[in-house]
């Protein structure tokens, strides 16, 4: 897809594809409300279809696919199958999305994995004891056990610590909330993922024994880890992540802090996937093997085969 903003400054999606001579339109550039082919000059509108060209009539070209789609809360939302479908599917709702009481920053990565690589490692945060011990692991994790469900298409896998020490991260956020961090915590891992590709994570710690995930909001940091997951290719992703968190929400300068803690956590996590993505391809006839701690990612993988085969559950 090429993806555009016209005059209005509304975006458009059509296919990356000119009917000219095949150039990729996200080469081009954007005069008024068209996009003009970086090749040859052709100008292509939003609905798809070719609009001028120097000293040419194309006006008769057939139209390139334009896909429906909404800006939302900082992100662009884009309805790839068919058009006809597309008020059916409404966008997806977050607590956090577009709630004042919510203070968020992110940032995009691409990774070179299959993108349901990327949806098993956040179903499963054991590895956090692993690839992130200088920020948000503890062999703690690995000690709690996680439980799976499914309600629907909606993939639940929690964990749950209690009267532990808070990870470096969590230090950060329990002082950034005017809180102790030198006690000990409750801390929770509560991991949904959704079709086609989202995982919301609710993550925090709160003072020990005041309830942990249900402690009153004054004796805990508690947030809302974002991950949309975009495929771009078999091996590749535009991994979109951020956290949305429920204190200090308008303070840019937390908001920043946050922002580059956990923007170095998820490059830890590419260097992992990518290098895991390679050694798959070099070992196309290895079976993996499957562990209680991967219910997440399994289960997740069922809701995905199910939707891919038009199945619908009752």
């Amino acid at each position: 897809m090429a993806l555009f903003r016209n005059a209005a400054g509304r975006v458009a999606a059509v296919d990356d594809f000119c009917p000219h001579r095949g150039a990729p339109l996200s080469l081009g550039r954007v005069a008024g409300d068209t996009l003009v082919c970086g090749y040859h000059g052709l100008a292509m509108g939003a609905d798809g279809h070719a609009v001028s060209m120097p000293c040419q009539r194309v006006r008769g070209f057939p139209a390139i696919a334009s896909f429906p789609v909404v800006e939302q809360h900082g992100f662009v939302w884009v309805w790839p199958g068919d058009p006809a479908l597309a008020a059916d599917v409404p966008v997806p709702t977050f607590e956090w999305l577009g709630n004042p009481a919510f203070g968020y920053g992110g940032g995009i990565y691409h990774i070179a994995c299959d993108y349901r690589l990327m949806i098993d490692n956040l179903m499963d945060l054991t590895h956090e004891t692993y690839v992130h011990g200088s920020s948000i692991g503890q062999p703690e994790i690995d000690e709690a056990p996680a439980r799976t469900r499914v309600e629907g298409d909606h993939v639940i896998t929690e964990r749950h610590m209690e009267g532990i020490q808070a990870p470096p991260f969590w230090k950060m956020a329990l002082r950034l909330c005017g809180l102790p961090d030198g006690g000990l915590v409750d801390r929770w891992q509560i991991c949904h993922f959704t079709p086609p590709s989202h995982v919301m994570i609710e993550v925090g710690v709160a003072l020990a024994g005041h309830g942990g995930y249900l402690a009153p909001d004054a004796v805990k940091a508690a947030c809302w880890v974002v991950d949309f997951i975009t495929p771009e290719t078999d091996t590749s992703i535009h991994y979109f992540w951020g956290m949305a968190r429920r204190f200090r929400p308008n303070d840019a300068e937390v908001t920043a802090q946050i922002r580059d803690g956990q923007g170095a956590v998820f490059a830890e996590d590419k260097q992992m996937l990518e290098r895991q993505q390679q050694n798959l391809l070099a070992h196309p006839g290895r079976k993996l093997l499957m562990l209680n701690i991967d219910g997440g990612g399994v289960q997740s993988r069922k809701v995905i085969e199910r939707q891919q085969a038009g199945q619908v559950l009752a």
